[in-house]
């Protein structure tokens, strides 16, 4: 398993707020998420936003807590990294057959 976190600096909404996000795939992230009680509207392109009261229990269900620059490093290096200012990728428009 590969759930990393990043430490609360972000603060929002009253409270403070982490990353967390996985190495390997979307769905470990959102199993994993979905143990902790956080529910998948708060999956946002490549990352659950994590309040801090729910960093130690991340931490003891098995996700690492890293830097936020390691976090990212970690994400893009494993393919799953999808910023704002980048869009979708498009499907690539196929050969069409020539007709005689």
């Amino acid at each position: 398993m590969a759930i990393l976190i990043d430490p609360p600096n972000w603060w929002h909404r009253e409270r403070w707020w982490g990353h967390m996000v996985s190495d390997t795939s979307y769905d470990e992230l959102h199993a994993f998420a979905a143990g902790l009680g956080i529910p998948r509207r708060g999956f946002e392109r490549d990352h659950y936003d994590i309040p801090a009261h729910l960093h130690e229990a991340a931490i003891e269900a098995g996700a690492e807590l890293v830097s936020s620059k390691e976090l990212v490093r970690r994400l893009t290096a494993a393919g799953l990294r999808r910023p704002k200012h980048r869009p979708a990728e498009q499907p690539q428009p196929q050969p069409q057959p020539q007709q005689d």
